[in-house]
């Protein structure tokens, strides 16, 4: 488990990434897409998992343009403030070409093999960005906020996507997972699963949002769907 730095596509500087590597050669390799609160722990526990079940796993501080190495723990006030103030000066598109930049590394690092995508609230609608922006083999968003405003790029979805939807996301609400599903259930890419109950956050690996019944579940899912799609 060690740190390294890729370069940023606009030539504007590079930014470190968090890398998990498996014993042997890798499988394929998985981009784990963060959250609001930066490369925390629970993001690289993410990345060391998928090491364990063969993946070279990489979590790049998608961050770095505001605040390079923020780690922040959303059961903390502030810090979950703090959070929510980078998501409000973060530039998606921007975050877009670095987990591009990000995807590209990993193919090289395993001579050209499959590479798919997995983030979780803000990086679950970067997970469904990437389906439709980069050539992603898979991608898994969990709890994706504001994935309603992208469905304009389904058709730009060529590889398949798997969303985990928390029935009572505090973020995503009733009327929003409406739209999803109206817009993507007749998508021959998409797949959605609905957790009801559960709220935003559900499988976070570590802290008071975790809901383990249903992370193992859609953990399960996800490794399923990866074994099937990146082999």
């Amino acid at each position: 488990m060690t740190d390294t730095s890729i370069q940023a596509t606009d030539g504007s500087g590079a930014f470190r990434a968090y890398v998990a590597k498996p014993e042997g050669t890798p499988r394929a390799a998985i981009i784990v897409i963060q959250e609001i609160f930066g490369v925390n722990p629970g993001i690289t526990k993410k990345c060391d998992d998928w090491a364990v079940q063969g993946y070279l796993a990489i979590a790049p501080d998608l961050f770095w343009r505001i605040q390079p190495g923020v780690v922040l723990d959303p059961d903390v006030e502030p810090e979950f403030q703090q959070a929510l103030g980078l998501m409000g000066k973060f530039d998606q598109n921007k975050g877009i070409e670095d987990i591009e930049a990000t995807i590209k590394a990993a193919r090289a690092q395993i001579g050209g093999g499959k590479v798919g995508v997995v983030g979780y609230c803000l990086g679950g609608r970067l997970a469904f960005m990437a389906a439709a922006r980069t050539n992603s083999d898979a991608s898994v968003g969990y709890y994706g906020v504001g994935i309603d405003n992208l469905l304009s790029e389904k058709h730009a979805i060529a590889n398949p996507v798997l969303l985990h939807v928390a029935g009572a996301d505090h973020f995503v609400t009733p009327d929003i997972q409406a739209k999803m599903h109206e817009g993507l259930d007749d998508h021959p890419k998409v797949t959605i699963f609905d957790y009801a109950g559960e709220d935003h956050g559900f499988a976070a690996e570590l802290g008071q949002r975790r809901s383990e019944a249903a992370a193992q579940l859609a953990d399960q899912r996800t490794a399923d769907f990866f074994a099937q799609h990146l082999g």
